[in-house]
């Protein structure tokens, strides 16, 4: 076995190497990593987690993901775009998520841009960027997973152009992994759709 194919786990089963590591990470990788999600609540949250994991580990995101749905209103739109200086100041002190202040007036920043759009433009947009699976082979170790790919590039400059903040094109395509538009469990993964 070369060093990225998967491993089996605890069960037996062959899953991605990375999701091993920790019994949240298992969970997560076996119900949520590369699932589709649709709906622009649900995607401005994870775009926000992918934000604040940007430098760090995703394990510290995902331990604190209580914490940051209730600092951050459940992620919806309209709750944080009507968020004041008083509570960009409790978020700042918040010891349940990661206080990063420039993250957290991303997130801000971002939630008072989406308000103004219309419903359902966010997912929209971000699902006409998914590539073509038929075009994407199955990577059979980590190696052949990308970190940026032409699509997750288009993305970062489309969400940027319309006014969205921490949205790099390292942070698009870890959105698109966890989001389900491409599909990066290994081929042999148990949690890879088929």
């Amino acid at each position: 076995m070369s060093a990225g194919e998967a491993v089996a786990g605890p069960d037996g089963a062959l899953r991605c190497p990375w999701a091993l590591s920790t019994a949240d990470y298992v969970t997560y990788h076996d119900d949520e990593w590369g699932r589709p999600v649709h709906g622009d609540d649900a995607l401005y949250e994870r775009l926000s987690l992918e934000a604040f994991q940007s430098g760090l580990s995703w394990i510290t995101i995902l331990r604190r993901r209580t914490g940051f749905r209730s600092a951050f209103a459940g992620f919806e739109i309209a709750k944080v775009a009507a968020f004041t200086d008083t509570d960009r100041e409790r978020l700042l002190a918040d010891t349940g998520i990661i206080r990063n202040r420039a993250k957290i007036d991303a997130t801000l920043t971002n939630a008072r841009v989406l308000a103004e759009w219309a419903p359902g433009d966010l997912d929209e947009l971000i699902w006409s960027h998914a590539p073509d699976p038929a075009g994407r082979p199955a990577p059979k170790t980590l190696t052949d997973v990308p970190a940026v790919t032409p699509e997750s590039t288009a993305l970062s400059k489309a969400l940027k152009k319309r006014g969205l903040r921490f949205v790099g094109p390292t942070t698009a395509y870890a959105l698109m992994q966890a989001c389900g538009l491409v599909d990066d469990h290994l081929a042999a993964c148990v949690a890879r759709r088929h």
